[in-house]
C-alpha cells in the first residue's frame, strides 16, 4: 500500500469515528502528494462538509469535477 492509500484509509477511519477535523488533515496530506486525484478532493470535501464548512467543501467538490467531469458510475 502506498503512502496516499494509507493516508486515505486513516482519514476514512477517522471519518467513521466522527473525528472529521483530524480526518481532514490526513486528506490534506494526501492531496499534497497528488493534487490531480478527484477522489482525494472529494474526500476532503466530505470532511469539510461534515465540519459545517460548506463553501470550502463545494470548492473541493468542484475541483474534483474539474479533474474528472463525467459521472464514472453512469453507463
Amino acid at each position: 500500500m502506498d503512502e496516499i492509500e494509507e493516508l486515505v484509509e486513516k482519514g476514512q477511519s477517522l471519518m467513521n469515528d466522527g473525528k472529521f477535523d483530524i480526518a481532514l488533515g490526513f486528506f490534506e496530506q494526501a492531496l499534497l502528494l497528488n493534487q490531480n486525484d478527484p477522489d482525494l478532493w472529494n474526500n476532503k470535501g466530505v470532511a469539510l462538509r461534515s465540519l459545517g464548512r460548506y463553501e470550502e467543501s463545494m470548492d473541493c467538490f468542484n475541483k474534483s469535477l474539474e479533474i474528472e467531469p463525467r459521472d464514472k458510475f453512469s453507463s
